[in-house]
């Protein structure tokens, strides 16, 4: 399987709404989250459905922006990239926030970037292979237009680091509610 496709102006519009997933959907999500790489037909048998089926409705979830790729989860340290951090980015000027943004896209050692509540704009989640590749980074993000300041918090070690959503079935009144809108 491939990354989803963006689509036209319609498949914005659906993407921007909430997508109605029934139990077998939610189901099927929980499944491709746990292993991408399992085959259709092995889903089907564990959802209930043929292979062409869970392929339809992968696609649909695909074209509606619920599922926006397929990716293989790295052990960062084993790799060498053993430093990760937290970095809270306060950003005085609300009109700099879009070019931050945009540095952001360029920089692969973010690996998140959220507006949050509270004294910083944005929390960022990087990794980086050393201190000294972590200190550099927060250097290029203070010598920025429009940074106010910044906070880092180094992680030491990870108990838990979870990338799936897990998603509980709907209820069934819920799902029948939502297969009569359509």
């Amino acid at each position: 399987m491939t990354d989803a496709q963006d689509g036209d102006d319609d498949d914005a519009t659906l993407r921007a709404e909430s997508y109605p997933l029934d139990p077998i959907d939610a189901q099927l999500l929980n499944e491709l989250q746990a292993d991408a790489k399992i085959s259709l037909k092995k889903v089907g048998e564990r959802v209930g459905l043929s292979a062409p089926a869970v392929m339809e409705r992968v696609r649909k979830m695909e074209k509606a922006g619920v599922v926006l790729g397929y990716h293989a989860k790295i052990d960062a340290q084993r790799v060498g990239v053993d430093v990760a951090a937290f970095i809270g980015v306060q950003i005085g000027d609300p009109r700099k926030l879009a070019s931050f943004e945009g540095w952001v896209d360029d920089h692969p050692q973010v690996l998140e970037c959220h507006h949050v509540t509270g004294g910083m704009t944005l929390l960022l989640k990087v990794r980086v292979r050393n201190t000294r590749a972590l200190e550099a980074l927060i250097s290029a993000i203070r010598g920025l237009d429009g940074i106010d300041g910044t906070e880092t918090m180094v992680v030491l070690s990870t108990y838990a680091e979870r990338v799936p959503v897990l998603l509980d079935p709907p209820a069934d009144d819920d799902a029948r509610r939502r297969r009569r809108r359509r």
